[in-house]
Parts: structure tokens; sequence; C-alpha cells
């Protein structure tokens, strides 16, 4: 009975324990590879979404802790950045007048509504208001609509906390101990009020004069019409700042810089062709006539720096926050979903993390348990190899089979 006993110990241990733990190890293990795996993936999400939010934060230039707020402040640039797009532009008269000497040459008389017009009224009057734009006359006054955006909930506690800390109250030198100086008051003392020369029965009535010129009353009429007026609603952007002439302006500047490339394509040509082209052009204004491969560059160089610089990025985000409330949602919503994104990968690495120590530990606790089974199994197996060999006069007994292998 004992034998029998032993020996069924020993089998199911070679059979169902020692398997059964050690395929509880591997897939413990490999549940901490897995929960390893899923870590770094975590983190390398999590550092993708906080690099998309520093790379759009910086470019709209801004921290990224209280986004609407700072938005806000920095649209205020804008009247800076397009001042020096407006410098830039100045370099493009050359080309103006170059394109404009070519179209009308090509037509054989002047192009009535004139070639490239809101770059040349750049070129010759700068960044000015859409209504000077429209009625050809700066306004006395400019309304400019005002910004559109909202701020959220923790971005106006947030402003007044830091209005609160920058405000303080200032009481100068308060002497508590003094007394109030009423002066020398004598309330004993009757007195009289003077109320002047209440004589007013020697008040004369003359003549009321209507002959009085305006200049010498002083009064100032307004001119009719649009002369002097008040710059409102659009009107009061700048032609640079207004969706409508903005959009006009980047066109006729895409359209500057397809001519200039044909007409360096035409540089670059056959020579036989471009002779016979640059002789028809014998009678056009001397700056077409003129016009070489280098000068040509030049003028193409020129209108593509103020291309990129009016299509920058940064320009692009902070117009569209400057005219669209809805925008600035958008980007304010996307901003913090980077941001919400990046805390949830972080809570998931912590989750994961716990996970994963948690199996190395069960690993740990186990790895002991299987060593002693396949020790208690060995030792069954002297023990069996021992009781059969004394009832068998001593002779070398081996048990064989899958003990021999663990």
């Amino acid at each position: 009975m004992y034998l029998a006993e032993v020996s069924q110990i020993l089998i199911r241990n070679v059979n169902y324990e020692i398997p059964s733990t050690k395929k509880q190890i591997q897939k413990l293990e490999q549940i901490q590879a897995d929960f390893e795996k899923r870590e770094a993936d975590h983190k390398k999400s999590e550092n993708a979404a906080r690099s998309e939010f520093n790379s759009l934060c910086k470019q709209l230039g801004i921290p990224g802790k209280q986004i609407k707020q700072e938005l806000s402040e920095k649209v205020k640039e804008l009247p800076e950045i397009y001042e020096k797009i407006a410098k830039k532009i100045k370099s493009l008269e050359k080309v103006v007048e170059f394109y404009c000497g070519f179209v009308n040459y090509t037509l054989g008389r002047q192009y009535d509504d004139g070639c490239v017009p809101m770059i040349r009224y750049i070129v010759d009057k700068g960044n000015t208001t859409t209504y000077e734009w429209i009625y050809g006359e700066a306004p006395l006054s400019v309304n400019e609509p005002p910004l559109n955006i909202s701020l959220d909930n923790d971005d106006l506690e947030k402003k007044k906390v830091e209005d609160i800390d920058n405000v303080g109250i200032d009481f100068g030198e308060i002497d508590i101990n003094g007394g109030i100086n009423f002066g020398a008051v004598n309330l004993e003392a009757g007195g009289e009020i003077d109320w002047g020369d209440g004589n007013v029965e020697e008040a004369v009535l003359g003549d009321i004069d209507y002959n009085i010129s305006l200049e010498e009353s002083g009064i100032v009429v307004e001119a009719a019409g649009h002369e002097g007026g008040i710059a409102t609603g659009i009107e009061a952007y700048t032609v640079l700042d207004n969706p409508s002439t903005r959009n006009d302006f980047i066109n006729q500047l895409f359209e500057l810089e397809a001519f200039l490339k044909l007409r360096l394509y035409e540089f670059k040509g056959d020579d036989s062709v471009n002779f016979l082209s640059f002789s028809q052009l014998q009678d056009s204004s001397c700056i077409v006539q003129n016009s070489t491969l280098e000068n040509s560059q030049n003028m193409l160089d020129n209108v593509q720096v103020v291309l990129s610089e009016i299509l920058d990025t940064k320009v692009q985000h902070l117009h569209n926050i400057k005219h669209s409330a809805r925008y600035v949602d958008v980007l304010t919503s996307s901003l913090k979903q980077k941001l919400s994104l990046v805390d949830k990968m972080i809570a998931l690495q912590k989750s994961v993390r716990e996970k994963r120590e948690k199996c190395a530990q069960e690993v740990t606790t186990v790895r002991p348990l299987l060593q002693f089974l396949i020790q208690r199994t060995k030792g069954l197996q002297v023990e069996i190899e021992k009781d059969i060999s004394k009832k068998y006069k001593n002779r070398v007994v081996h048990l064989t089979g899958g003990i021999n292998m663990l």
C-alpha cells in the first residue's frame, strides 16, 4: 500500500502538478511581457500627444496653460505682423510694374480693371483700413469689432486670481493718533448768505444778432458723404486683416508667382524660341524689354518671401482665431484633447505597471513552489527505488520516464 500511494503521488506530480505549475509561470511571464509592451505603447502615445501639443503651442507662441486667454492676448500681435509684411510688399513694386506692362502690351491697350489692384494699393498706400480702400479716404476714427472669444470657467477663475494678486490698495501714510481739524467755527455768530447781485430787473434785453458766421461762432459742421466718416464693422479691419481683401491679396500673389515662373521657363527654354518671343516685345515698355533671367528670378524670390510670410502657419492661426469664434473653440478643444490624452496615457501606464508588478510578484511566489515540487518528486523517486531494491535483494533499480526530464 505504501508503494502504491507514493507511486500515485509521484505520477500525479510528474504528469499534472509540475507541468501545471510550469505553465502557470510561463503564462504569468507572458502576461508580464504583454504588460511591458502595452506600457511602452502607452508611453509612446503619451510622447506623441505631448509632442503634438508642444508643437502646436510653439506654432501659436503660447505656453498652453490658459489656452483661450493666451490666444486672445496673442491676437494682439497681428497688427505688428501685418505691418512687417506690408513693408516687404514694397519690394514688389517692380514686379507689379513688370506684370502690368506685359499684360497691357499683350492686350494692346490699358487693362481696364487694373492688374493686381490689391498689391498695387498696398505698395502705394500700405496696410490701410478697408474703409480707405473702398472710399479712397482715411476715416476720422476706427471702431474695430471686439474680439469674440469667450473664456472658459477655468481661464476666468485664473484670470480673477491674477487680477486680485496684482491689485493693491495704497493708503499712504496715515496718522492714527492725529485728530480731525474742523477749523475755527463759531456756531453762535450770525451771518448772511451772499447771493450775488439779485437785481434782475436791471438787466436790459438787447436785440439778437443773427448775422454771425459759422467760423466766428466756433461751430464745426462735418462734411457730408464719407469724408470724415467712422470705419466700423469689416471696414475697420486693415486690408491684410479683412478676410475678403486678404484672400484677394493672396490670390494676386499666386498670380504674380505663376507669371514669373512662366517667364523663367521661357528664359531657360530653347534660344531660338526665346529670340522669337523677345523680338515680339520690342514695342513693349522698357521694364519688359530689359527683363533678364536674373532680375526675373529676384522678383520671383520677393513674391515667394511675401507669400511665405502671409501664409505662415502662426499668422493663419491668429487670423482664423480673430475672425472665427468657432475656430477658437475647435483649436482649444484640440489642444485640451491632446492634454487629456497625455493624462489618460499616464494613468494607463500606471495601471499596467501595477499589473505587471503584480504578475512579477506571483512569478516570484510560484517559482519556489515549482522547485519544491521537483525536489519532493525526486525524493519520492529515490525512496521508491530503494524500497523496490530491498524487495529484490538490493538489486539496482532505476525509475525511467518523464521524471528524469524534470
